[in-house]
């Protein structure tokens, strides 16, 4: 998927060990040397191996699963993530859609049903589907979603196999969705439904993926550095609101790599500004303002009952924004 596929492996992993012996990726190890790398060093008594697989342009993802062999292939979302390398959305769509086509005759698709673009790829598919979203139609149902005060999720989850509740542990409300995902493998694999639920209560991600952290002046610094494009922006933007604060910050970069940058730049300004929340541009002038080199300065003073969303695209670097935001 577009966004959400270190998180969904680091809960697959978790849920999954709770009941088998899992191997996954480290950290984004997604690409033709990472992944075979995983599986290269799987102890031979795995049960379950989980492979994230990244793509910036069409037959990559093929490849990918020409290495691997997928029994089972779960896409989260289809978003503007790598657009300009394959023509837009459509073209990251028919890209990440490599994962079902490669997989065998009795494999299992596992697809987001609140997003068309991952439902459709179902259509056609020979094996069997199960999805997961929202809506009443979907096999996998988050029923009840809300967050508490550390923007955390919990729901209820319906599935075929039982229905059974979450807590999670880490910020941001489309945590559920990646949730919800991971323990639809979990059922697909015949696994425990209520122990990997319980598991997922304790996951921590991947360095620089919704770490809620406390700056050392009392303020609350939301990292979310890794990565960015507009779908997984407006999420964090989201979680940020989410949370119980006097003001809310967002220093963030550009998002690389999409297709109409302009507009997605102003749209994610726009959208920040609809929340309450103050944008500090770091490195471009895309969201509308003059850059600035000192973003920490120009926030100005943070403290106990503030919060800070430091978010970027690779590039951006901005990992070190929030090293000097915690020293705060």
């Amino acid at each position: 998927g577009s966004v959400g596929k270190t998180s969904t492996k680091d809960f697959a992993r978790v849920a999954l060990a709770a009941s088998r012996r899992t191997w996954a990726n480290e950290r984004s190890f997604n690409n033709d040397q990472g992944l075979p790398t995983t599986i290269l060093n799987a102890p031979d008594d795995t049960e379950v191996l989980v492979l994230e697989m990244g793509m910036r342009g069409f037959g990559e993802i093929a490849r990918l699963c020409a290495i691997a062999g997928p029994h089972i292939g779960l896409v989260t979302r289809v978003a503007e993530a790598h657009g300009d390398r394959v023509g837009g959305i459509e073209g990251v769509a028919r890209a990440k859609a490599e994962l079902i086509e490669s997989l065998p005759p009795d494999g299992i698709a596992i697809l987001n049903d609140d997003d068309p673009r991952v439902r459709s790829m179902g259509e056609g598919f020979g094996g069997a589907v199960v999805t997961f979203g929202t809506s009443s139609r979907a096999d996998v149902r988050i029923v009840g979603l809300a967050v508490d005060d550390r923007a955390c999720a919990t729901f209820v989850l319906e599935t075929p196999w039982g229905t059974t509740e979450v807590r999670l542990a880490v910020a941001g409300r489309h945590m559920a969705h990646n949730a919800a995902a991971a323990l639809a493998a979990v059922g697909v694999v015949g696994g425990d439904l209520d122990a990997a639920a319980r598991a997922l209560g304790d996951v921590q991600l991947s360095a620089m993926r919704m770490e809620v952290q406390r700056a050392a002046g009392g303020a609350t610094v939301l990292n979310d550095a890794y990565n960015a494009n507009p779908t997984s922006m407006r999420a964090a933007l989201d979680a940020l609101a989410d949370l119980p604060a006097r003001r809310r910050v967002a220093i963030l970069g550009v998002m690389a790599e999409i297709t109409e940058p302009e507009r997605e730049h102003r749209d994610i300004r726009a959208y920040a500004a609809e929340r309450g929340i103050e944008v500090i541009a770091v490195g471009t002038d895309l969201y509308g303002d003059q850059p600035v080199d000192h973003p920490v300065e120009r926030a100005g003073p943070l403290v106990e009952g503030d919060a800070v969303l430091v978010k970027g695209s690779r590039v951006a670097g901005l990992e070190r924004v929030a090293a000097q935001l915690l020293a705060r």
